[in-house]
């Protein structure tokens, strides 16, 4: 299996390229604010490093939310021209995907920063959703902590937040739902609520 993976949709920048057995990761924790200025040099670095060039990955992976609008434009931005420059499909992984996929936890509740106390969740039973996203405000996430729901997140949100490797995460869910890939015109981004801009109409 040959691929590239990325996830500009928070602060941190991930970028992973596979070339069967290698495994390339490369993290910047907090470049929010670069991505568009740092992603083509990190995707140059990981597919040299793991021996691939563009053409010879099977496909081509993004996270598509939920997290910053203007992040998560720019990956799927990028990864839609490479899907088209190369002729190869397209996989659409979510912030959350990547917590469950690194976190070990039978039942968990990923959560992503919403700002203003509010986080975007998803609810897993091992990688197996079984509550859908949803926009929360810390009480109603509290609420299922209280369900047995074991919370997990980029960063310690808060405590009791348990954190995952989301870089790890995102190169074992691309590796598994690879046989999910299609075409990039496919690729969306997942919204949980209005944008700042479009908020404050």
């Amino acid at each position: 299996m040959k691929f590239l993976a990325i996830d500009t949709s928070g602060k941190a920048l991930n970028v992973v390229a596979v070339n069967e057995d290698v495994r390339v990761v490369l993290r910047r924790a907090d470049c929010a604010m670069q991505h568009s200025v740092m992603l083509m040099g990190e995707i140059d670095s990981a597919l040299s490093r793991a021996g691939l060039s563009p053409a010879d990955c099977g496909f081509f992976a993004c996270v598509v939310g939920p997290g910053s609008f203007t992040g998560i434009r720019i990956g799927i931005a990028t990864v839609k021209g490479l899907c088209l420059a190369c002729d190869r499909p397209a996989l659409a992984l979510t912030s959350f995907e990547t917590l469950a996929y690194a976190d070990k936890s039978e039942k968990k509740l990923c959560l992503v920063d919403a700002g203003h106390g509010n986080f975007y969740a998803c609810g897993y039973r091992g990688t197996e959703t079984v509550l859908p996203p949803a926009f929360l405000s810390r009480e109603e996430v509290g609420q299922k902590i209280a369900q047995g729901f074991v919370p997990v997140a980029h960063a310690p949100l808060f405590e009791g937040v348990q954190t995952a490797d989301a870089a790890a995460g995102l190169a074992e869910a691309a590796r598994q739902k690879a046989a999910q890939a299609c075409g990039a015109h496919a690729l969306e981004a997942l919204y949980l609520r209005k944008s700042s801009a479009e908020e404050k109409r």
